[in-house]
């Protein structure tokens, strides 16, 4: 289902994109074919400094830029091309320009005439500048992926073994003994006995030490568990909903896949986000539980015990 959803993002994006560039096109945004007057002043034989006033380059292209009066940048002259070498302060269409011609350091004219010391040229063809760059993006950012995936490999082999190891050396077990007073606090309508309450403590241990992969039957097992104490089968009871609240949230010691994403682009300090991680995911269970027991307690969420086949029933 995701890839159709990015699938549909990227066909949104390209046609967004074309319905721009064809406004563009019929406005001719980027004056195509028309000749755009300079100033120049020789320096060398095949170099000069060429230069155009801000009011210009406004009436040129029926804009409002913010610049200096007079705007200049170096140039070379071969024949009937001219080189401009464009600047930080190089206004954002002749930017768009060159970068859309594949250099974005310089614009290629050509040279249509000459008249004293004034220049007449004809800056490159620009069109589908929108649709290329999203083109550019959707290619640019595949490879990124690829690239990142690839980094991840070593990283997440590492502490997928060392999570393994505290599977193994029983450290999941300890922390869900030391789990199950809050457990039986949280979910109070559970037997303090019953599997659940085990294969929720699983889940969320092994959530917090970043297996997914070993959390992910657990919170199935849990969650058939409490649906053999739901009276109401096919709805969410209170439990529930506070179980997937918890798993929600995401409260994890170790973000073991963050770490890896980091390490692979490259950051000096992989691992620094630990606490941030922690304290906020720590903050969305909170909230979470909160929620889930404050709107447990309105009416509208509750069902008559009487007529649990009630179809406007809402939870336990």
């Amino acid at each position: 289902m995701l890839n159709y959803v990015w699938l549909g993002l990227i066909v949104i994006g390209v046609l967004a994109a074309a319905g721009s560039d064809i406004y563009d096109a019929s406005t001719n945004r980027y004056r195509n074919g028309e000749q755009f007057e300079l100033q120049y002043d020789s320096t060398s034989a095949n170099a000069a400094v060429v230069s155009y006033s801000r009011q210009y380059f406004d009436k040129f292209y029926g804009v409002q830029i913010e610049a200096t009066d007079t705007l200049s940048f170096p140039a070379a002259i071969t024949n009937n091309s001219m080189q401009i070498k464009l600047g930080d302060k190089t206004p954002e269409l002749w930017q768009t320009v060159a970068k859309t011609a594949d250099n974005p350091k310089e614009i290629t004219a050509t040279i249509v005439k000459r008249s004293g010391k004034s220049l007449f040229i004809l800056l490159p063809v620009t069109n589908l500048v929108r649709t290329k760059a999203v083109l550019d993006a959707v290619i640019s950012y595949s490879s990124l992926a690829v690239e990142i995936a690839i980094g991840l490999i070593g990283v997440m082999a590492f502490w997928l073994g060392i999570m393994k190891l505290a599977e193994d050396s029983g450290l999941i077990k300890i922390i869900a003994r030391m789990m199950r007073p809050i457990m039986t606090r949280i979910f109070p309508e559970i037997p303090p006995d019953h599997p659940a309450i085990g294969a929720m403590i699983m889940n969320i241990a092994a959530n917090m030490l970043g297996l997914s992969n070993a959390a992910t039957p657990f919170g199935l097992r849990a969650m058939e568990e409490l649906d053999s104490l739901n009276p109401q089968k096919g709805t969410a009871t209170n439990a529930m909903v506070t179980f997937l609240a918890i798993n929600t949230a995401g409260l994890t010691l170790i973000p073991a896949t963050a770490i890896a994403v980091r390490a692979a682009i490259g950051s000096k300090d992989p691992t620094i986000i630990l606490l941030t991680s922690f304290f906020g995911a720590g903050l969305a269970t909170i909230a979470g539980i909160a929620a889930a027991k404050i709107l447990q307690r309105l009416k509208v969420y509750r069902f008559d015990k009487t007529t649990p086949e009630s179809p406007e029933v809402r939870g336990k």
